[in-house]
């Protein structure tokens, strides 16, 4: 496991560099990269705008995607191909056009070219993958330079895991989301190493009702977000109560927990279920060893709907749903929040999230961010006053914020084959943690093992707890999933050691 704290330094050079930052503007402190013709211009769409809105220099709102390779990588030939990428989907090829308060809209500049190298080596030493994740939580790739997204390459040689690479993106989630850019590392994947990249075709799953008790189903008015006010996750910060600014993050692998044989080609809930399932657990349990308020929690998920292929729109395209967990939870708060929690409470929990996911995906896709957000981004007034209006009402709506937001990739839907250098080994993204909920949980599955990136704002957690509150969703994750192997041991017989983590701490 790693706990990271955002570093001072500024990202790697390139052969075109630009400061990064949060800001809209690229730092003063740097020289100002040549800008390529404008061939297009596209208003900023609705999650954009309000993204723009909000930006906060304290909390840089970055998307971190982190591909570890076996082999080597030829930096020269993953900059031709990179480029080449972006080319592909030249939508992705956008800066921010100069705004005035008075303006309409924002405006997105398309370009025929980068304005700057996105692709950078860099420096190398025992700790190059430790200061490549903290630079990509704590410098955000500016939005008046295309692309706003930077690709640092990181040498492992010596690193006391053999030889090999890890490809680190960092993107400004106000222009680009992780699905996006994954497309765009897919393209070039395939341009670097020759082979096919083209995603395969998602699980045939049966269609129909679950194996769930009839006195457990959920009303699908229920699944979302409840008309309560959501639990918070209790801050904890030592002993000083002190503050600070940015992110942290930790990443691990672990196992994907057992779940029950499927009846008839159905499974009574799935591996997404038993995550969200983990995370209400993990919040739970955080709150009442610190303030015993355990409920209700309501957990955000990001869903994305577009294709996987070549023509994927490239951009904010998820639309986020609620999940909560509130009162069918109350009457099992003690088992649940028990250490370990209780099993037969964690299956009842289980079916009647599996319920409530299955209501939310047979309900018709919505609006991204609802009618608010529509409203708040309609250019009648301008951006300087619907700015204004917006940062108010996230303020007014910060106690009605959900708990967390988990964001589960899923199987990564292309090979990533990078010829010589391999198919990953392991693959993590991690999504920006911004107060009010101050903690994101992203998962992705590679290879059997699910792969955790745990982020969370300083204001929030200090680098201690954030560890503390990993180690709570590991065995909050194991209690979802208890097959007979995992059974407890028979009296007299120790317990199986911990499992080791994959990584060592780092600060």
């Amino acid at each position: 496991m790693t706990a990271l704290q955002p570093a001072a330094a500024p990202p790697p050079s390139s052969s075109s560099s630009s400061a990064s930052s949060s800001s809209p503007s690229a730092s003063s402190s740097g020289p100002r990269p040549a800008r390529q013709p404008t061939v297009a211009r596209v208003p900023f769409p609705l999650v954009d705008e309000i993204s723009r809105h909000c930006l906060e220099d304290d909390e840089p709102e970055t998307v971190h995607i982190e591909v570890h390779l076996p082999g080597r990588i030829d930096p020269a030939r993953l900059r031709t191909a990179f480029r080449q990428a972006l080319a592909r989907h030249p939508r992705i090829l956008m800066r921010q056009e100069p705004v005035r308060w008075w303006h309409r809209r924002y405006m997105w500049q398309l370009t025929a070219a980068p304005d700057v190298d996105p692709v950078a080596v860099a420096p190398p030493g025992p700790d190059a993958l430790r200061h490549a994740r903290e630079r990509a939580l704590s410098h955000c790739p500016p939005l008046d330079a295309s692309p706003p997204v930077r690709l640092e390459i990181v040498g492992r040689q010596g690193a006391g895991s053999g030889d090999g690479t890890v490809l680190l993106l960092t993107i400004n989630h106000t222009a680009l989301d992780g699905p996006a850019c994954l497309r765009v590392l897919a393209t070039a994947a395939e341009l670097y190493g020759g082979a096919d990249n083209s995603p395969a075709p998602p699980p045939v799953r049966a269609t129909g009702p679950g194996t769930e008790h009839p006195d457990d189903a959920i009303d699908p008015g229920s699944a979302g977000h409840r008309f309560s006010r959501p639990v918070r996750i209790a801050a904890h910060h030592g002993g000083d109560g002190g503050t600070g600014s940015g992110n942290s993050m930790l990443i691990t692998e672990l196992p994907v927990p057992a779940r029950p044989p499927r009846v008839d080609g159905r499974a009574p809930y799935t591996v997404n279920d038993q995550l969200l399932v983990a995370t209400c657990l993990m919040v739970a349990r955080w709150n009442r060893l610190h303030t015993g308020r355990t409920t209700p929690v309501v957990v955000t998920m990001p869903v994305d709907d577009r294709p996987r292929d070549a023509g994927m729109p490239i951009g904010n395209g998820t639309r986020l749903v609620s999940v909560g967990f509130g009162p069918e939870e109350r009457r099992d708060a003690e088992l649940l929040t028990a250490d370990p929690p209780d099993p037969e409470a964690v299956a009842r929990l289980l079916r009647r999230t599996a319920a409530r996911t299955r209501a939310l995906k047979s309900a018709p896709p919505g609006p991204q961010l609802g009618l608010s957000g529509a409203v708040l981004t309609a250019p009648v007034l301008p951006v300087g006053l619907r700015g204004a209006a917006t940062r108010a009402l996230r303020d007014a709506a910060a106690p009605w914020t959900s708990t967390t937001l988990l964001s589960n990739i899923g199987r990564i839907p292309y090979p990533l084959d990078f010829g010589d250098a391999g198919r990953p080994t392991a693959v993590w993204f991690s999504a920006p943690a911004r107060m009010p909920r101050g903690l994101t949980v992203t998962t992705v599955s590679v290879g059997g093992r699910i792969q955790l990136a745990l982020r969370w704002s300083h204001a929030l957690l200090d680098d201690p707890a954030g560890a503390r509150l990993g180690a709570l969703f590991r065995s909050s994750l194991a209690a979802t999933g208890r097959p007979e192997s995992d059974a407890p041991p028979p009296p007299g017989q120790p317990p199986p050691p911990p499992a080791a983590p994959t990584e060592g701490r780092a600060r």
